[in-house]
């Protein structure tokens, strides 16, 4: 750091929203080099979300923080290009449960993948050895201001 360096002065919520960018620019950057250009960030809150069973339209609405139009036209998008398929709902009735193909969890490898090298190279660069004492400080302001309920994080980029 610098003697006039002001950035340790700088508002947390701004110190925050500036490295949730560059990280995030970063990560898409190279998801792209490594021919996933396709995508943006808000496919990969939406695999993140789907990971495992599944979900309703209306899951992927709350969990997401949008409407259930908005959630309905990012799967329509992703079942279209291949990533998400709509099947029938284990407990019957008219509900479609949204799953992952084959591509999304390629996908997920990828920048599973692309995103630990950036996070070593990130401790590397400032010296850390790791980040685990920036998660949990990190994870506790959320939890500090959210209770047990982690907020969604809003697509809106």
């Amino acid at each position: 750091m610098q003697p006039d360096d002001q950035l340790p002065d700088t508002e947390l919520t701004f110190l925050l929203g500036m490295a949730f960018q560059l990280l995030l620019g970063e990560f898409t950057g190279r998801l792209a080099e490594a021919g996933h250009a396709d995508l943006r960030p808000v496919h990969g809150m939406v695999f993140q979300l789907l990971r495992g069973q599944g979900a309703t339209g209306t899951e992927l609405a709350q969990r997401l923080g949008v409407t259930k139009q908005a959630a309905g036209q990012l799967v329509d998008d992703l079942e279209k290009r291949g990533y998400v398929r709509r099947e029938p709902h284990p407990e019957g009735g008219r509900r479609k449960l949204v799953v992952l193909t084959e591509a999304a969890h390629a996908h997920l490898a990828v920048a599973g993948r692309t995103l630990h090298d950036l996070e070593a190279e990130l401790a590397r660069r400032t010296g850390t050895e790791d980040l685990s004492v920036l998660r949990t400080e990190l994870a506790r302001i959320i939890r500090a201001m959210a209770g047990d309920t982690p907020p969604p994080l809003r697509p809106v980029w």
